[in-house]
């Protein structure tokens, strides 16, 4: 096994929404937190898949809502 089929991650997402992985145990960056979810890297790129489903950031979003309204 390779090291990147036996470490572990943490899924991690910023003030704007947007996700990440990091490997466990490793200290979060500055504008970063744990998102909640840790696993195998795939099971983490699955999940940020499944859970970040509009790649624009929150502040860009809600420009476009306040835009609209």
């Amino acid at each position: 096994m390779t090291d990147d089929e036996t470490r572990r991650y943490t899924v991690v997402v910023n003030d704007e929404e947007q996700y990440s992985i990091w490997a466990e145990g490793r200290d979060i960056p500055a504008g970063w937190k744990d998102a909640g979810f840790t696993g195998a890297r795939d099971e983490c790129l699955a999940h940020v898949n499944e859970v970040w489903t509009d790649m624009r950031p929150l502040s860009l979003r809600r420009a476009m809502e306040h835009q609209s309204a």
